[in-house]
């Protein structure tokens, strides 16, 4: 029987990372002289990229910062970051139960997010969620971001080819499988300025634990 590969988004989807973020940005922040940011403000931020975030943060602290400037703060921000990347971030509920699942049923699986390749495997062996995916694909791993439409591809054909479903949970992660044409699943919970059922993805789901149902249901399994 054919069955689905599942392609998640990291931050905001399998990880609350927003405590760690926060502190790290609010640290740059702080050693430049700008007020810090309140987590709520963070969390719509988080999704585009640390530069993105960077840029964001600095433009609703004050005045905006140049590209040089974003440059030097960039890796200012990963080399604290990467000392803190999973201080206080934890997996959403029900996420390594449902990844255990997944695996014992042998679908394969991966990453696909804009966070920068070193923290972000970082993070997932700190949490021990490395073992449940066959490629992670951070910004770096290639010269181009979500979503570009040659991303989603490129990881399915690392983990061997198949259909597969975008998972996420902002705007980002719909334009990514829109782009490559895959169907997308978000979840309710993450970092997004629009309800994530305002964001046209395929479907929505309530928990974390529906997205094997799910997968299945939009290809038609």
């Amino acid at each position: 029987m054919t069955k689905p590969v599942l392609i998640f988004d990291l931050d905001g989807t399998l990880v609350d990372t927003a405590p760690d973020l926060l502190a790290s940005i609010n640290w740059l922040l702080g050693r430049e002289g700008r007020n810090p940011v309140a987590e709520e403000q963070l969390r719509r931020l988080v999704g585009r990229g640390a530069k993105n975030l960077i840029a964001e943060a600095f433009l609703v602290t004050g005045d905006p910062v140049s590209d040089f400037e974003i440059e030097m703060l960039y890796r200012a921000f990963l080399q604290n970051y990467g000392t803190h990347v999973a201080d206080k971030s934890q997996p959403y509920p029900y996420v390594v139960e449902t990844l255990e699942a997944l695996k014992a049923e042998g679908i394969a699986m991966g990453v696909l997010t804009n966070k920068p390749q070193e923290p972000s495997t970082k993070l997932l062996d700190a949490l021990d969620l490395t073992r449940f995916f066959g490629a992670i694909y951070g910004q770096g791993k290639r010269a181009y971001m979500k979503p570009d439409a040659r991303l989603f591809p490129e990881i399915l054909a690392d983990l061997g080819g198949g259909a597969g479903v975008m998972v996420g949970d902002s705007i980002t992660d719909v334009e990514t499988a829109h782009a490559a044409g895959a169907p997308v699943i978000l979840v309710p919970y993450g970092y997004t300025e629009r309800p994530a059922s305002s964001l046209g993805a395929d479907h929505v789901v309530a928990d974390f634990r529906e997205i094997p149902a799910a997968s299945r249901a939009l290809l038609g399994l």
